[in-house]
């Protein structure tokens, strides 16, 4: 059966994409990849935008990145939201410009801005969708990060299931008590916001029922000895034993390198904006 528009957005379809990006199970280039080298590649790609004004070298930077979430294979939900938000960014920009008497100087300089602001959030999407909890746990270990880092990356990535099943069933339960708008208003605005206030709602109880799982989960990482291993060299030692560096790491780091300084050379020698 064809599926259709109303079965693929609703709150089970938000739900499975947010697990689906918080495990990574969508595959991609960085999820064949050691930790360690797209967390480097992640640095590197994500502080190179903040050393330059050039505007030729920003646009290169960003298509570049917009490049790597298609090989990450980032999901729909998550590339819509960067889509709306990047969207009320350019309209903020010429808003504001116009609103406070600026020009062309004031309108570069913003976009120069959200150029920056908009690949980190690119490179951030592709390297940490690639990442499961186990993979970037122990990447961060690896790099000699403190254990409470990676513990608690490990244990935040355990409870987003849970949040999200406790808002699925909250948010489900306000369905069913409150009854529609009469009249749906035009392009059912009157929903829309009827939505928005059950969300916002579904919050509230969601932290009392969580709190009864916590202490579940925390004993499951506890019982499988999570604190210990970290603490004691051979434990540490026994879990990123298994990270190994191959051809597909360093052959993308190299290519990453040589991207950036051929985006500096061309933005040198074509600059956009003087």
């Amino acid at each position: 059966m064809a599926r259709t528009q109303h079965d693929v957005l609703s709150v089970e379809w938000v739900k499975l994409e947010l697990i689906r990006t918080a495990y990574a199970t969508r595959g991609g280039v960085f999820s064949l990849m050691d930790p360690r080298v797209v967390i480097a590649w992640y640095l590197v790609y994500a502080f190179v935008p903040w050393f330059t004004h050039n505007i030729t070298v920003l646009a290169i930077l960003f298509i570049g990145g917009a490049v790597s979430i298609f090989l990450a294979r980032v999901g729909p939900l998550v590339l819509g939201l960067f889509l709306i938000g990047l969207g009320f960014e350019l309209v903020y920009i010429f808003v504001a410009a116009w609103f406070f008497g600026g020009d062309a100087e004031t309108i570069v300089a913003l976009l120069e801005l959200t150029l920056k602001v908009g690949t980190v959030s690119l490179v951030s999407m592709a390297a940490f969708v690639s990442l499961d909890p186990e993979k970037l746990s122990d990447g961060l270990l690896a790099l000699q990060c403190p254990e409470l880092v990676a513990f608690a990356v490990s244990y935040g990535y355990r409870m987003l299931p849970i949040l999200i099943e406790e808002f699925s069933v909250v948010f489900q339960g306000y369905r069913l008590r409150i009854a529609p708008p009469e009249r749906r208003g035009f392009l059912a605005w009157r929903v829309v916001v009827q939505w928005a206030d059950m969300a916002v709602r579904s919050f509230y109880p969601i932290f009392l029922n969580t709190a009864k799982n916590v202490r579940t989960t925390v004993e499951a990482l506890e019982a499988r000895g999570f604190t210990f291993a970290t603490v004691d060299r051979r434990g540490r030692a026994i879990r990123i034993g298994h990270l190994r560096t191959g051809w597909i790491d360093w052959t993308v780091l190299a290519l990453t390198l040589l991207f950036l300084a051929v985006a500096f050379v061309i933005g040198q020698l074509y600059p956009l904006y003087r």
